[in-house]
């Protein structure tokens, strides 16, 4: 489609305050190095800087490249930042002798991040590792945070799906269970991550678990994972704290989930509705990685939601310079 027509729908559909996704103008992306207390954070920023801002906090074991397909799609209204973690994507990954891989650890160079590029408040858009990033923040700043949007990003015991139940013998006993990151690291553990039990295979780009794989393949990478799956044990205690906390701050939420996803079950998403009983929660036909299978529905309900509760950008739509 050329440019100027694709920008022609674009400002048609504005123009009519539509919450449907608008088609895709890729000059909207840059990408960013940072250095937050010596370790190189790589991210992505789309849409202009004016706007209100939506951190999107990505997932295991993928990176902010997972949001490629969303960006675009957002980025003529809100300022978009998706930076991938220490020890993933394009960021720096330093050994566990320079760096602790913590969630707490995590947040708090995201939260670094955030400092750096003078960004007081957002919206939280948390998949899967991100629920754990994200909340650590929230509970760490929750002036800053708008709005929580959820996509598989567990916070409830009910959530949890049978693997976990091999993982918990890891953390009770990491030496005597290495299989478990022998799986957590696989290239069939990645593949299935994304595949779950969708009856739609043929939806699925094998590029997203075979790039997967090679970054877990790097050298290192092994024990790095083994230590933040060892630390997530830490999330599940603090399963009762995260909702405890949303109790006592109801914050507009949606709650969407990839009923295909075996890791983090649908249960998991209900559950949201006890502590944030406004929530907007929508079980999608899609996976744990609910872009590979539903952009589309992904872009319309998370629009439609912001539209409803976050001001949009009084900016003419740009990419940052």
């Amino acid at each position: 489609m050329p440019t100027q027509t694709v920008l022609a729908a674009a400002a048609l559909a504005l123009a009519h305050g539509s919450p449907q996704p608008l088609p895709s103008v890729s000059a909207t992306t840059s990408y960013h190095r940072a250095e937050i207390n010596g370790v190189g954070v790589f991210y992505r920023e789309a849409g202009p800087r004016a706007a209100p801002t939506i951190l999107l906090l990505h997932g295991y074991p993928s990176s902010s490249r997972q949001w490629d397909p969303l960006l675009p799609l957002l980025a003529d209204r809100y300022h978009l930042i998706a930076p991938d973690y220490p020890g993933f994507g394009h960021s720096d990954a330093p050994s566990p002798e320079q760096y602790s891989y913590t969630f707490d650890n995590i947040a708090a160079t995201i939260e670094g991040l955030i400092a750096h590029l003078g960004i007081e408040r957002y919206t939280l858009f948390m998949q899967d590792y991100g629920g754990p990033v994200g909340f650590r923040m929230a509970l760490a700043h929750p002036e800053r945070v708008r709005a929580l949007i959820v996509q598989n990003a567990n916070a409830y015991a009910e959530g949890l799906g049978p693997k976990w139940q091999g993982i918990a013998k890891f953390w009770a006993d990491p030496a005597t269970h290495p299989e478990q990151v022998d799986a957590f690291t696989s290239l069939e553990g990645a593949k299935q991550r994304h595949l779950g039990t969708s009856p739609n295979p043929e939806r699925y780009n094998p590029d997203t678990w075979a790039d997967e794989y090679a970054n877990l393949s790097r050298p290192g990478e092994r024990v790095i994972q083994a230590a933040l799956l060892y630390d997530y044990r830490t999330n599940v205690a603090s399963y009762p704290v995260w909702q405890e906390w949303m109790r006592g701050h109801p914050l507009p939420t949606l709650v969407l989930w990839g009923r295909y996803d075996p890791s983090f079950l649908v249960p998991g998403a209900e559950a949201y509705r006890r502590d944030m009983q406004t929530a907007e929660l929508h079980i999608l036909d899609a996976g744990h990685f609910a872009l590979d299978e539903a952009t589309d529905e992904v872009a319309r309900l998370t629009r439609d939601f912001l539209a409803r509760h976050i001001e949009t950008a009084k900016a003419p739509a740009s990419a940052p310079q």
